[in-house]
């Protein structure tokens, strides 16, 4: 439904929205009706196919628009926004953010990462709503850019913060130092006091002082002021807030024993230049230090980004020109040289080559490539030339996707992380009432000179009790693990999985593709006298070669590997549920079962024992005859990947119980149970079944599922972490929490390892923050003072917040250096 033409305007605002619900053309007519009717709006164009309405017009304002298509019976589409907020320092500012950006209409759920500083906002708000909403509370924020792009320009602002935070941290302590020594060399040399009194005078001293610290509060100290200030004065203090008051307050109290000490009682005409000199100083040094570790927390992102080329050769109208990778194509034929990055993925045409995947799936060893296989972009070729079709380009490629869930699940919140919101949601509020009440009982109780006292404790318990450490104690560790995990082709779709997969107890494992390769092939074959394998193999291949079923494939396939040439064959026949049959030149050949040879009045002699512990071990005897002898029995199973020994063993070693979960026969799961020393078997199952046998574990304690096909979709779903191989398919990837990227069963326990490290170390950092906090704060007010006559100074009070906040990040680095268990990984 479309306005008049002359209300239109080639400068009107356009507004998209996803509509949900709609059935017929009764309903677009009824929606674009709605949107027709709202103010501002020029046209309403709503397209039941794509589910769209496009709006046009002046001054549109998106939530009435949402309202008014709710008000005729359909849903708005939610969806996700991604912001990057600059200049937030501690949860404070993150709650503040929080709630700023929740109380925009349409908005469902908003989450802020202190460490990341990242916003991200699900629901129906437009994204230029949700900016001025975090401009209002006094930060700066701005779309989110996506992919590597996204990656590479916020580690470039990260470096330039960390610049601009060391330029003012030179300035400040330059600016700081002459003050420090004056006042502080005075206090603990009385000769250089006498020195100072001789050549400047007090007066003059105190003067230079007052000039030397002000140039560092209104120079490289001026954020503190600008932040702090305004949002103390509408009742939301932050860590700004602190540390401008209690600078403030030792400033202002020194200006006035400087320039009016009538004003103050006898006895308390001190200066503190140095106290508000040095908290500046200090505090800017951890913040420095804290740019530099979030800088190396994030080094994992930055490292993927980094393996994806920007240069692809690609042969176009016979000519082979070199193009940026963003403008590649999906069947763009590409060239690779030896010693070449992959720059998409793809599936090679020509060439034999080796390719290095270790940056991809933490398998140490290159991987062989022919014509058909597969190959990854970021990936690097070794010696061969190759010639691939790309099949997915940009944000579809795998190295795209890894980026994605990585910085994903980096961005997002443990439950744990809740408790230490909820907690610190009015920390600085509560420690802005401790100073006061440190000021206050100090200047009624206090010993003379009172005033002096309260000021130099109260502004300790302001500047001690930032709790930046406690903002950054579970983001960090989750950026750093999560970091780390990419580094061993194990990614956290979600940062939850994290704390999940730690407080898992039961580790249930598909078995065919999981345990196992996932491909029959050929194990035994245990000859009669008087027969040749060669001559047995090749005549078996011939027959088997006529057939569909994926164990007569395997047969042919080892007759392929060991260069044999089957007969001709003529007159093949299918038995079903006993075996094939055909005449060679030689005579008939047969295979099948030991009923199939029974039927065949044939005698299976002294291999019927070797066939019985064959079906023992869980794998499937075969006959083989030729003319009216039984040559051999041959055995075809599903190998145990080589290691799948060492991951149970691992799996165990945690503590954990190990099931197995299988559509396969009973006889051959419980014959690779006991090979692999597995607790408990569930066989004979089908999809819903394993569903089902899921539920039935969880009984036991928390659990995970391993594995990787299609069928195994609804039980990784149902587990309480489900974990996907990611060889496996795209479906089971989609519904699992963690993917592993390579094959290799031994990373399952690196995972659970991982995440029970990463737990620890967020435990001991929130440990730290919360500890440090709840120790130095009546140190900060005072409490040894009766027994002891001590006091914290308010410039240690500085240096040890700084470093408190370097402690934590310094702790949560430790995990880049998290190694998988020992004698698990080859």
């Amino acid at each position: 439904m479309t306005k008049p033409a002359s209300f239109q305007d080639v400068h009107s605002e356009k507004v998209t929205l996803d509509i949900e619900g709609m059935t017929c053309a009764s309903c677009v007519l009824r929606v674009e009706k709605a949107l027709t009717a709202a103010p501002g709006v020029e046209t309403a164009s709503v397209n039941l196919a794509t589910e769209r309405a496009e709006v046009t017009g002046h001054g549109v304002d998106r939530a009435a628009l949402i309202k008014a298509v709710e008000a005729v019976g359909y849903d708005v589409r939610g969806q996700s926004i991604e912001l990057e907020v600059e200049g937030m320092t501690c949860t404070s500012c993150v709650g503040r953010v929080e709630r700023a950006l929740s109380a925009v209409p349409g908005v469902r759920a908003a989450s802020v990462n202190l460490a990341t500083e990242r916003a991200q906002v699900t629901g129906t708000a437009d994204a230029q709503a949700l900016i001025r909403a975090v401009e209002a509370v006094g930060y700066d924020a701005r779309l989110a850019a996506a992919g590597g792009a996204a990656s590479s320009a916020t580690a470039a602002r990260k470096a330039e913060e960390e610049a601009g935070l060391k330029r003012k941290l030179i300035l400040a302590a330059v600016l700081t130092l002459p003050v420090f020594v004056i006042e502080m060399g005075a206090h603990l040399f009385p000769p250089f006091h006498a020195l100072v009194m001789v050549v400047l005078g007090q007066q003059a001293s105190w003067l230079l002082q007052a000039a030397l610290t002000t140039a560092v509060m209104i120079g490289p100290g001026r954020e503190f002021y600008r932040k702090g200030v305004p949002v103390l004065a509408k009742g939301a203090p932050d860590m700004n807030s602190l540390v401008a008051v209690g600078t403030l307050a030792a400033w202002g109290y020194s200006l006035v024993a400087t320039f009016a000490p009538g004003l103050l009682p006898p006895g308390t005409v001190n200066v503190y230049y140095e106290a508000a000199a040095v908290i500046v100083t200090l505090i800017l040094f951890g913040r420095w230090m804290e740019a530099r570790a979030k800088g190396r927390t994030s080094q994992a992102i930055q490292r993927l980004v980094g393996l994806q080329p920007r240069i692809a050769r690609v042969r176009r109208d016979g000519a082979v020109q070199e193009i940026d990778v963003s403008t590649l194509r999906p069947g763009d034929l590409i060239e690779l040289r030896p010693g070449e990055r992959v720059p998409t993925d793809g599936t090679v045409t020509e060439g034999t080559s080796w390719v290095d995947e270790s940056m991809i799936t933490g398998e140490p060893l290159p991987v062989e490539k022919t014509a058909g296989s597969p190959v990854t972009g970021g990936t690097v070729n070794q010696t061969g030339a190759l010639s691939f079709h790309a099949t997915a380009v940009g944000q579809a490629t795998m190295l795209a996707q890894i980026i994605r869930m990585v910085e994903e699940a980096q961005g997002g919140k443990l439950p744990i992380q809740g408790l230490v919101d909820r907690v610190t949601l009015w920390f600085v509020p509560a420690v802005m009432g401790l100073a006061t009440l440190t000021f206050l009982a100090w200047l009624i109780f206090g010993p003379s000179p009172a005033l002096s006292f309260a000021l130099v404790n109260g502004v300790a318990v302001l500047i001690i009790a930032c709790p930046c450490a406690m903002g950054l104690a579970t983001p960090t560790s989750i950026m750093v693990g999560t970091g780390r995990g990419a580094d061993l082709g194990i990614v956290f779709r979600r940062g939850d999985a994290l704390q999940s997969l730690q407080e898992v107890r039961v580790v249930a494992l598909d078995k065919t593709g999981t345990l196992t390769e996932g491909k029959p092939r050929l194990t035994d074959l245990t000859l009669a006298s008087g027969f040749d394998r060669a001559r047995v193999l090749a005549a078996v291949a011939a027959v088997e070669a006529k057939s569909e079923h994926p164990i007569a494939r395997a047969l042919v396939q080892a007759a392929e590997a060991e260069g044999l040439t089957p007969p001709p064959i003529r007159d093949f026949a299918s038995h079903t549920g006993l075996g094939v049959s055909a005449q060679s030149d030689a005579g008939r050949i047969a295979v099948g079962a030991d009923r199939f040879m029974a039927s065949l009045g044939l005698e299976t002699g002294a291999l019927a024992a070797a066939a019985q512990a064959l079906a023992e071990a869980g794998k499937t005897p075969l006959y083989a005859a030729l003319g009216e002898r039984v040559a051999a029995v041959l055995a075809v199973a599903d190998p145990i990947k080589e290691t799948t020994p060492q991951a149970i063993a691992a799996l165990h070693a945690l503590g954990l119980k190990v099931a197995m979960i299988t559509g396969d026969n009973a006889r051959t799961a419980q014959a690779i149970a006991r090979q692999l020393g597995i607790d408990e078997v569930v066989a004979e199952v089908l999809p819903a079944g394993k569903v089902q046998a899921v539920e039935r574990l969880k009984a036991s304690g928390k659990l995970a599922f391993v594995g990787d096909g299609i069928n195994d979709a609804p039980a990784l779903a149902a587990a309480d972490v489900g974990i996907a191989v990611g060889t496996g398919t795209d479906i089971a990837i989609e519904a699992a929490d963690v993917v592993l990227m390579s094959g290799r069963l031994t990373v399952v326990p690196d995972a659970i390892a991982l995440s029970r490290a990463t737990m620890a170390n967020i435990r001991q950092n929130l440990f730290w923050a919360f500890a440090y906090n709840a120790a130095l704060i009546p140190l900060a007010a005072g409490a040894l003072w009766p027994a002891f006559g001590i006091l914290l100074s308010p410039v240690f009070a500085a240096g040890a917040m700084a470093m408190s906040s370097v402690f934590v990040l310094g702790n949560a680095l430790r995990l880049k250096r998290f190694a998988p268990m020992k004698g698990v990984r080859s």
